[in-house]
Formats: C-alpha cells, structure tokens, sequence
C-alpha cells in the first residue's frame, strides 16, 4: 500500500524554525508537538541554519565553561 506524503506550507516549516531557533525549544518537542516527524523538523532546522549562519546565536558560556576557559587562557 502506497503512504500519502504529506505536504507542509513554507509558512508552516518557518513558524516550525521559529519554535526551536528563536524560542530554543528541542526540535523534539516541537516536533510531537505539532504532530511531525522529528527527522523532518531536524531538516528544516539545519537548512535554516545553513542558508543563515549569521543569525544562528550561540549559547551564553555557563560558570563552568568560563572557569575552564580562564584556566585554558593561562
């Protein structure tokens, strides 16, 4: 039996991104949550942040990671 593929609006993957880039939740969540495949939001994850490297932030050092960092430095 053939499985029908579904179709998502470009408006739909963006509003997806938007979730897990600018709100930083797992693509996981977001993924049950909207009721998709997570391989399929991961995709769209990773092309958004390859066609944007600059606007992908990245995460504020922890006290740790800075403690480690101030030691590397010496």
């Amino acid at each position: 039996m053939a499985r029908l593929r579904r179709e998502f609006s470009e408006e739909f993957k963006a509003e997806a991104v938007a979730l897990v880039i600018s709100m930083g939740h797992p693509v996981a969540h977001v993924a049950r949550d909207l009721g998709i495949n997570e391989g399929t939001l991961g995709n769209w994850v990773l092309r958004y942040r390859q066609d944007h490297p600059d606007e992908v932030e990245e995460e504020p050092l922890t006290p740790s990671e800075r403690v480690e960092l101030a030691r590397l430095r010496k």
